[in-house]
């Protein structure tokens, strides 16, 4: 059972920090581990994690792609897409995660370590997913890490036409009602034709790290 109000897990033992802003290539570091602890150290610093080929990648991009959640005003399509789905938090997290890893594909980055760990953070209150349901089910949905104002998302997917983008609404809206919305942080981490067209920008990492600092102080709108 996911936690009501997230729990601080005991602190990582490993020394995290931030790279310099003008430091060049998006990965910085290798190595630590996946503790909830050393995790939740590393999304406040601006870090996020990838597995490699010969260990744990720590990323931190040169340019980084966020969606503004004001002003955020979706397209028709997306309006559509929203209408035709009901939106939920929490109501199936493994099976997001599950279905976000996309078993066999050889391009996933969601391993069997990224699926437990990211576990973890949700049993303390720490990871989320928003869902997209229909008459048949789970249709689609995206997870991710919410600290404060920021929310990390990590990955989405879709079964059913235009359901992660109903779930990425839903998110939206839901940071946008639990206010302060032009002091909050959703980061995607890298621009993709896909994300821009929902209303992903790039901005550079001091720009990042900058509004990271006004985000995290903020209440979670997922807790």
């Amino acid at each position: 059972m996911r936690a009501v109000t997230p729990l601080e897990p005991p602190p990582t033992p490993w020394r995290l920090e931030a790279p310099p802003d003008d430091s060049s290539g998006d990965l910085w570091a290798v190595g630590a581990d996946l503790e909830p602890g050393t995790l939740l150290a590393a999304y406040r610093l601006g870090l996020f994690p990838m597995p490699l080929r010969d260990g744990l990648g720590w990323f931190s991009p040169t340019r980084r792609a966020v969606v503004p959640v004001d002003p955020f005003t979706p397209s028709r399509s997306l309006q559509r897409a929203a209408r035709r789905y009901e939106i939920r938090v929490d109501t199936s997290f493994a099976a997001v995660v599950a279905r976000c890893a996309r078993p066999g594909e050889p391009t996933s980055w969601i391993d069997g370590a990224i699926m437990s760990a990211y576990g973890r953070l949700h049993e303390l209150g720490w990871a989320h997913s928003v869902e997209a349901w229909d008459e048949d089910g789970l249709a689609g949905g995206l997870y991710g890490v919410s600290i404060g104002g920021l929310f990390a998302a990590e990955s989405m997917y879709h079964e059913r036409t235009d359901a992660s983008k109903a779930a990425f609404v839903g998110l939206v809206r839901r940071l946008r009602e639990a206010g302060d919305a032009d002091r909050r942080l959703l980061d995607v981490q890298w621009q993709t034709p896909h994300l821009e067209r929902l209303g992903a920008v790039e901005i550079s990492r001091a720009e990042y790290r900058r509004r990271l600092v006004v985000a995290l102080p903020l209440p979670s709108p997922l807790a």
